[in-house]
């Protein structure tokens, strides 16, 4: 099975939302959109599912045409971050209300049904109404009618958002094999570089309505072709600053310079940009190669095991990230190092060339 968009675009009273897209996402792993609030993930899922018309483009699957037909007609399931049950109806009922709509055999609902409840761990449930399950429970449900219904393609639009943190990191760890095997198109929006990573598969980065780049989701995260893909695979925000590249020597408009390794150090001579992420940029020294970079401490963060530093370096905001608690100050002068190993070297219009 194959979900295909060719030139695929949506324009609403005259906005675009949906700038041209040609893609091909398949079967036996996820398929993740991945970008900011307002990249244009839950517009571009509304367009494959059918909820939205076209302005232009076709969109086919298994090599069929299905741009015109309806929601219904094109055999998807769709799963949001808000809890879609419908409050009046069992969870059984719940989960058999599409097998039912679709004039499914009785013995063959109930059949769907069951497994699907065991898959989700809902069995003891099937009679309770929505209301009396829990969040996570009530989120089960709806990923358990898009289970029983065998959809050819199921679209599921940040359904983690809403959920804490413990069920969240549980259904994250459940939602690969609760699919595999299947035989569904499976398309899952996020705006967590983390949990795209989690999933694996292949990732779309998706800035301003236009997917940036799309391959296997290990291969971009090491490998973004532009700045602007580094930046939406990152969290926290990736560092970034104009680097002046003499020779094989790198200098930062603060005056700090290194010397540039591998293929770096091949560049033609001229100005480049440097961006390299928050775990890379640390306050204690690992190696005798690491760069050197002080700034003035703006906010600092601690998240479990991890602390997080924000500093002003010259005009430049950078984020440091790293393991353990560390004493910072809010407005005190620190020292970070820079395993500039581990950095992307961009052109000036941000196309990566190292």
């Amino acid at each position: 099975m194959t979900l295909e968009l060719r030139d695929a675009s949506k324009v609403v009273r005259g906005i675009t939302y949906i700038k041209p897209t040609s893609l091909v996402m398949e079967t036996g792993h996820f398929n993740v959109l991945l970008g900011q609030t307002g990249a244009g993930k839950t517009s571009l899922i509304k367009l494959m599912a059918g909820l939205d018309p076209l302005a232009s483009g076709q969109i086919l699957m298994e090599g069929q045409d299905v741009s015109k037909l309806s929601t219904q007609r094109r055999n998807i399931s769709l799963v949001h971050q808000f809890f879609v049950n419908y409050p009046h109806m069992s969870v059984f009922d719940n989960i058999a209300s599409p097998l039912r709509v679709a004039g499914m055999a009785k013995s063959e609902i109930e059949d769907r049904v069951q497994e699907a409840a065991d898959i989700l761990q809902l069995g003891p449930m099937l009679k309770r109404r929505p209301q009396e399950l829990s969040g996570g429970q009530q989120q089960r449900c709806a990923l358990a009618r898009a289970i029983a219904k065998e959809s050819r393609a199921v679209f599921l639009d940040e359904p983690l958002a809403n959920l804490d943190y413990k069920l969240r990191e549980e259904l994250r760890e459940q939602l690969p094999e609760l699919f595999a095997g299947r035989g569904a198109v499976v398309v899952y929006a996020t705006s967590e570089p983390e949990e795209a990573l989690l999933l694996g598969g292949y990732t779309a980065l998706m800035d301003g309505g236009v997917v940036t780049q799309f391959g296997r989701t290990a291969e971009i995260y090491r490998k973004p072709a532009t700045l602007t893909a580094a930046r939406v695979f990152s969290d926290p925000p990736i560092n970034a600053a104009g680097i002046v590249k003499t020779g094989s020597e790198a200098r930062l408009r603060t005056g700090v310079t290194w010397t540039m390794q591998g293929a770096a150090a091949s560049l033609p001579d001229g100005e480049y940009t440097i961006a390299i992420r928050p775990h890379h940029v640390v306050p204690i020294q690992s190696d005798p190669g690491d760069v050197a970079l002080n700034g003035i401490v703006q906010v600092t963060e601690l998240s479990g095991s991890e602390s997080s530093a924000h500093f002003q370096m010259g005009d430049e905001s950078w984020v440091s990230l790293s393991h353990g608690v560390h004493p910072y100050r809010v407005g005190e002068d620190h020292r970070f190092y820079m395993d500039a190993s581990q950095a992307f070297y961009f052109t000036p219009d941000g196309r990566l060339v190292a």
